[in-house]
């Protein structure tokens, strides 16, 4: 679980650091629910970042425990350009999606 809170938080440092910096950015929206075996986040900012994940732990007190992430964040670059990821984060690694992210050909 305490993977799942740093990823978030990592997230979320990532896209504070695209916003320009002299630019007064406010909170628009922010949501979450955070449990022992589950979380949730939802946020949205007036330069037009956001980014919104659930979480769960899966097989509790198993030798096989593992967090499971999915989630997506969006940011505008200093181009104007909008940028979105979507991921999975689980016992697979993190498995980021996006139309500006390349892709491994098919073997």
């Amino acid at each position: 679980m305490k993977f799942a809170v740093v990823l978030a938080f990592a997230a979320l440092f990532a896209v504070t650091l695209a916003a320009p910096a002299d630019q007064d950015v406010t909170v628009l929206r922010s949501d979450s629910d955070v449990g022992p075996e589950s979380f949730k986040y939802d946020w949205e900012t007036s330069d037009g970042s956001s980014a919104q994940a659930q979480g769960q732990l899966n097989n509790a007190g198993s030798e096989n425990e593992a967090i499971s992430v999915r989630g997506s964040y969006r940011y505008v670059a200093p181009d104007g350009v909008t940028y979105e990821v979507t991921y999975v984060a689980d016992e697979n690694g993190f498995q980021p999606q996006g139309a500006h992210l390349p892709v491994a050909p098919e073997a």
